[in-house]
């Protein structure tokens, strides 16, 4: 359905939109959903956690990406790939799930491993590119922010 090339754009989209959350002073998370229908690569959507910036218990990447993108058909996630700067968490696992996303590209899993497993065990297609340039913005982040990190991921 995609190839490498498709992979790596759709991932300098997510990195893009994790660079655009950092200046707002926000979590360095960014997702990036695309699609592909008889060869043409599309963009749905794209945006970065937005929790400080809109002060929001839920815009994380993948779950803003969704946001973003507003209301589609079910086959349009149904034929789509999620990519995102770092491994999803527990509630951005779910979205993928709810929405039937059969295709998730991950940055990295180094700084934080949220759900693969379990979107393995759902049928959902994993690859963890173990970008650098991901794990660089998050370790950064979590030194320097290591409050609000934990705050991201639910955590004391």
């Amino acid at each position: 359905m995609f190839t490498e090339l498709d992979d790596e754009h759709g991932l300098k989209l997510a990195i893009q939109q994790a660079k655009k959350s950092a200046k707002e002073g926000g979590v360095p998370i960014g997702s990036s959903l695309l699609t592909s229908v008889d060869g043409v690569v599309r963009v749905i959507s794209a945006s970065h956690n937005q929790r400080i910036q809109k002060n929001s218990a839920i815009l994380h990447g993948e779950t803003a990406t969704l946001e973003k993108a507003g209301r589609l058909k079910a086959d349009v996630y149904r034929n789509a790939t999620m990519y995102t700067t770092l491994s999803p968490c527990d509630m951005c696992t779910g979205a993928i799930i709810l929405y039937n996303i059969p295709r998730v590209v991950i940055g990295e899993n180094a700084n934080f491993v949220g759900g693969e497993d379990y979107l393995r065990s759902r049928g959902v297609e994993v690859t963890v590119l173990e970008n650098q340039e991901c794990k660089d913005l998050m370790s950064k982040f979590i030194k320097e922010h290591p409050e609000e990190w934990n705050e991201d991921i639910g955590e004391p």
